[in-house]
């Protein structure tokens, strides 16, 4: 940093927000064209990759883990439903819960979708130690905000 970004705090370039926030944007649309033939949005991705972690889970376990309200979830995964990827159903003990569970066809997405993560990682074209901190410190910003 130079003296002159020290001298003014409140500089675009400064800000750790606008950092974060242009850096979100442009790694996410790295992720369009991938996911595109695949029929799936960034956040419906994410979804799927909490389900390839653990199938059936909770409406709500599941909003948890993906840090979304069941208003932002519900919509993702009734497309994802409309896809074949997913099934919704009530437990027939609690009609309360909902159960999300993978279909034969999203688990074998799974297969395809390994592919991604390297794809994305030579998009961006840094070395896989500078990633690795920056996911971890990213994980350190998420715990300090949450």
């Amino acid at each position: 940093m130079t003296s002159s970004t020290l001298d003014n705090p409140l500089a675009l370039d400064n800000q750790v927000c606008f950092a974060l926030a242009i850096a979100s944007r442009n790694v996410i649309a790295l992720y369009r064209p991938i996911l595109e033939p695949l029929g799936l949005t960034h956040p419906q991705y994410l979804v799927m990759l909490a389900l390839w972690d653990e199938s059936p889970r909770t409406l709500k376990g599941l909003g948890q883990t993906l840090r979304l309200e069941p208003a932002t979830l519900s919509p993702l995964l009734k497309r994802l439903e409309a896809t074949g990827y997913v099934r919704r159903q009530r437990r027939e003990a609690d009609e309360r819960t909902l159960d999300i569970t993978l279909t034969d066809r999203g688990q074998n997405l799974r297969a395809v979708a390994e592919t991604i993560p390297p794809r994305v990682v030579e998009a961006l074209n840094l070395p896989m130690d500078d990633l690795l901190r920056l996911r971890d410190a990213l994980h350190r910003v998420i715990v300090a905000t949450s």
